[in-house]
């Protein structure tokens, strides 16, 4: 099958021409440095260099010197340590009083800013230095599933009238990505109420065809299950969760998803049938039966996620895609979830793949070599003696 080829702004920690890695020019040249901090710009400046580089993460803190994250991995830079007055100014660029408060008060904070050039999701945090913040760009241009070259079969998915379907992936796996790009191909292609519920909001799509709100916990929901719990009663056709993180939310979901609508979620597992686990894991043993066959019955499909560095030093993703038909969904009803490995590795025609047939194919492709491919695999061994002789 055709494997996707990610562009530089996919997240951005996927590379066309190798960007510029951290500034060498000395800290006080930086564009938009804030007057009197000769050696530390401003948090924009930061941001707008990131940006242009094509990075997908910028990392500060109190006695810590700017770290980017570059093609997946972590780059200093020349500026100096970071000190609190700094800090202080770069959290008043982004975050209200009330939510500096809250933070210093919780010892963590999630939020969203909107720069005129990149959205960025925030954490900051506590540690023993001092205060600190992630900062992960956003692309305000949201591929399509053309760009991405994402396999067909999600566009199969995405026009379902209704069902659960998972995207899953490890935290920078570009499974944020993909699932806008499937909620942007539902907005541009069906009339649909599409209803997103984030911790916070990410991709920001504008109503096209479809109709499109996005809810953000603590701004516009104060609790997240709340939220999907009255989604219900707001007349969507898709709702998107942004993660499935308890019992709760994930009962709500099958609901949802049970009575007519189309649900994406989130979850942090590396494979298709890890996922199903998983999500059976949350109930108690007396009611595995029970949600066995609701599971069952509602999953369209699971698609998990992985970007492994090319040889020219891009990165690809790799999938491990489940689609729910009749024979997988007899075998999650018993729960021989062994069996529906077995299906989906000869089950191409349907869509499906498992992650070392797609690892292969990078391979066979000469895009990435075989040490890498079989160091990124969940079953190193199977792919190895796949690849012997071939590499």
């Amino acid at each position: 099958m055709d494997q996707p080829v990610f562009p530089p702004s996919f997240p951005p920690r996927s590379g066309g021409t190798p960007p510029p890695t951290a500034p060498n020019k000395a800290p006080q040249q930086a564009q938009g440095a804030k007057p009197g901090t000769k050696d530390s710009p401003s948090l924009e400046a930061i941001l707008r260099i990131a940006n242009d580089a094509g990075h997908s993460d910028v990392h500060l803190g109190v006695g810590e010197r700017p770290r980017f994250r570059a093609r997946g991995e972590i780059q200093a830079t020349d500026w100096p340590a970071t000190d609190d007055s700094v800090f202080q100014g770069w959290l008043h660029e982004i975050l209200s009083p009330q939510q500096i408060d809250s933070f210093y008060r919780n010892k963590e904070l999630d939020s969203a800013y909107a720069f005129p050039f990149v959205r960025v999701r925030i954490n900051v945090l506590d540690s023993l230095r001092g205060p600190a913040m992630v900062l992960r760009l956003i692309p305000q241009t949201i591929l399509t599933m053309e760009d991405l070259k994402l396999p067909e079969v999600l566009k199969d998915l995405a026009a379902r009238p209704k069902g659960l379907v998972l995207v899953t992936g490890p935290t920078g796996s570009g499974k944020s990505t993909t699932l806008a790009a499937m909620i942007d191909w539902i907005n541009r292609n069906k009339t649909c109420h599409i209803l997103t519920i984030e911790d916070p909001v990410e991709f920001v799509h504008e109503s096209r065809k479809s109709l499109i709100r996005h809810r953000e916990v603590g701004l516009n929901t104060l609790q997240f299950h709340h939220a999907l719990r009255a989604a219900l009663r707001e007349d969507p056709d898709v709702i998107l969760v942004g993660e499935i993180r308890d019992q709760e939310t994930l009962s709500t979901a099958l609901e949802a998803a049970q009575t007519g609508h189309l649900v994406f979620g989130t979850l942090h597992t590396n494979s298709a049938v890890k996922t199903v686990e998983r999500v059976l894991g949350m109930y108690a043993p007396e009611e595995q039966p029970s949600i066995r066959r609701s599971l069952s019955e509602s999953l369209v499909g699971v698609i998990a996620q992985g970007l492994i560095r090319t040889n020219d030093d891009k990165r690809a993703a790799y999938h491990d895609i489940l689609v729910n038909t009749d024979a997988c969904r007899d075998y999650i009803q018993r729960g021989s979830l062994d069996e529906v490995e077995e299906i989906m590795s000869r089950s191409s025609f349907d869509g499906m793949v498992t992650s070392n047939q797609s690892l292969q194919a990078l391979v066979e492709a000469g895009r990435v070599n075989s040490d890498r491919a079989i160091g990124v695999s969940l079953k190193p061994n199977e792919l190895a003696q796949a690849l012997r002789g071939r590499d």
